[in-house]
């Protein structure tokens, strides 16, 4: 992933903690997918699956972080070099609080289950964007693979779609509980539950606006997306 440098042993550490960052991604990426099995299915054996790969990307935070402070105490690494290794920290803390979010939503679909409310509930309306939620981390994970800033411009424009579909969730389920009171604490799980969906989107947000700092030295946090696109494409 980082062009080559004088020193081929800090080469094969910066690509080690780069196959470790991905790594981390695609077991995040595995959470949410059972996460959104679980929802759809109304699975506890796919919530036990969500927590168990919880504890995995939990310690694999703390390995990483273990090696990028390592790597910036050994090396001391000139502006670009520590551009790189922060944005590996970065994004590893982003894939862990997108695991948290999979691991909440699995903790809300097992209290739906719990309540008997399963099937009269309109889950399936969240589905949507719990499978954009998902392709967005998918996509993340690419562009960050190959510092793609025009994909990382699409991501941004992707997650206002995630944003769109858990403002109209929350309407819908609002009307679904005046209707039916009986529903309110189950629709309130629902809601947490899309939250946690929009705040995945948010998180593969923040990664591409990393790799649009990786590359163009611009930080786009706060910034308006027509102003990222001209600055950018």
């Amino acid at each position: 992933m980082p062009d080559k440098h004088l020193s081929s042993q800090f080469d094969s550490e910066l690509n080690s903690v780069s196959a470790r960052v991905m790594e981390m991604g695609g077991l995040v990426e595995s959470q949410i997918r059972q996460a959104v099995y679980a929802l759809s299915q109304f699975s506890l054996e796919a919530v036990e699956q969500v927590a168990a790969i919880e504890v995995r990307v939990n310690a694999m935070e703390v390995e990483i972080d273990h090696e990028l402070s390592s790597i910036i105490a050994r090396r001391q690494p000139t502006a670009r070099d520590l551009r790189l290794l922060m944005a590996f920290s970065k994004a590893t803390a982003n894939l862990e609080r997108m695991g948290d979010e999979a691991n909440k939503m699995a903790r809300m679909v097992r209290s739906i289950i719990e309540s008997g409310a399963a099937r009269s509930l309109p889950s399936s309306d969240l589905r949507v964007a719990a499978e954009l939620a998902s392709g967005l981390l998918r996509k993340a994970l690419d562009a960050f693979a190959r510092l793609d800033t025009t994909m990382a411009v699409s991501i941004l424009k992707e997650d206002d779609l995630i944003d769109k579909e858990f403002d109209g969730f929350v309407r819908k389920l609002v009307t679904y509980m005046m209707e039916d009171p009986r529903t309110i604490s189950p629709s309130l799980d629902l809601l947490f539950l899309a939250k946690a969906i929009e705040r995945i989107g948010d998180h593969s947000k923040n990664v591409a606006e990393l790799i649009i700092y990786l590359v163009k030295g611009k930080d786009v946090r706060h910034t308006a997306l027509d102003e990222i696109e001209s600055a950018v494409l």
